[in-house]
């Protein structure tokens, strides 16, 4: 339940996979991603395309494969997204909401 309220205001399978590129300093791999985050190969791929011409994500290619790594700006959105899950998902204090 907690991470539906948090989702209330993303695209779940967006924000998981920014949150997890920025769970890890390391260099993701589409695939990788993909699997981790449990959203299929083309829906990952197709966002990390429209995060690249965002500069959102650096991509760099190694042949075949393409590496990806945050920017400072995805960095930014994604501590962001993250922060506000957490208040979302925060239970106040019953004697903090009396006026």
């Amino acid at each position: 339940m907690a991470d539906q309220i948090g989702m209330l205001f993303f695209k779940e399978k967006q924000a998981k996979l920014l949150l997890a590129l920025a769970s890890s300093p390391k260099e993701w791999y589409i695939s990788d991603l993909a699997k981790t985050t449990n959203v299929t190969y083309i829906h990952t791929s197709r966002f990390i395309s429209r995060c690249e011409e965002s500069g959102i994500v650096k991509v760099e290619r190694h042949g075949k494969v393409k590496g990806l790594t945050l920017t400072d700006k995805g960095v930014e959105i994604a501590s962001t997204i993250q922060n506000l899950i957490e208040k979302l998902n925060k239970k106040e204090n019953p004697e903090q909401t009396k006026i």
